[in-house]
């Protein structure tokens, strides 16, 4: 039995104290975590398979620098950038073929983005002739959020293409641990001859919370749909699936 003003009793008391420090210290760090979330984590991925022509590919490069330098998607990142934005490129084909283009880089005013818009105007091709592999460029991407020592609140996928999966692991089952993991999959469907495509990216490919698809009929309208899919992407707002 405990006695007032024995050992027993200062013991105790200073057990209590040193919880209720203990306590106090990891809601703070708790808090802190919290408040250092960045906002957006932004993945592009481009689709430089065997279907994409010299030309299509270049439509698809040019289309992303120039998105970056309009006055709506600049003004919108510079209003996000204090809150923590990153963005970075991958480009993917077949099974073992995706690549970090651009790694995850930091936006902090209107300057970096300008920048950013720059050096993906100037990306050579990383691969030609190959398979088209969602599942495995999924899957590269989550690796990529994995590697980085802070999570944003949204973390973000967006891929375009003009093919189906043909190759790798199953689209849907790494569409649903992004899912699982909080990622969103946003798709940009490049239709062409297949008019059903952008179904599919729908139902097999995007996931998550807000996911949603645009569909173009050719890559010549891939600029003005990579435009208006960033800024629906970049904005802090949650957006259901079209």
């Amino acid at each position: 039995m405990l006695q007032p003003g024995g050992r027993g009793m200062k013991g105790l008391v200073w057990s209590v104290t040193m919880a209720i420090a203990l306590w106090f210290a990891q809601a703070g760090e708790v808090r802190s975590q919290s408040a250092g979330l960045c906002e957006l984590d932004l993945i592009l991925a481009i689709d430089v398979s065997g279907s994409v022509s010299r030309r299509e590919y270049h439509l698809q490069i040019g289309g992303l620098a120039d998105a970056f330098r309009t006055d709506d998607i600049i003004r919108l990142l510079t209003g996000l950038a204090p809150k923590g934005v990153y963005i970075s490129v991958v480009q993917w084909s077949g099974e073992p073929h995706q690549e970090l283009m651009i790694p995850r880089t930091r936006i902090t005013g209107p300057e970096s983005v300008r920048a950013l818009a720059g050096r993906i105007e100037a990306l050579p091709r990383a691969f030609r002739n190959f398979s088209t592999a969602i599942g495995e460029v999924i899957a590269f991407s989550l690796n990529r959020f994995e590697a980085t020592s802070d999570v944003c609140k949204r973390r973000v996928i967006d891929i375009s293409g003009d093919g189906r999966n043909n190759e790798g692991v199953s689209v849907e089952r790494l569409r649903d641990l992004a899912a699982s993991q909080g990622v969103t999959i946003n798709g940009l469907a490049i239709l062409g001859d297949d008019r059903q495509l952008s179904g599919y990216f729908r139902n097999r490919v995007v996931g998550g919370n807000g996911a949603f698809v645009i569909s173009v009929d050719r890559f010549e309208d891939y600029p003005d749909a990579i435009r208006r899919k960033l800024l629906r992407e970049i904005a802090p707002r949650i957006t259901s699936a079209e």
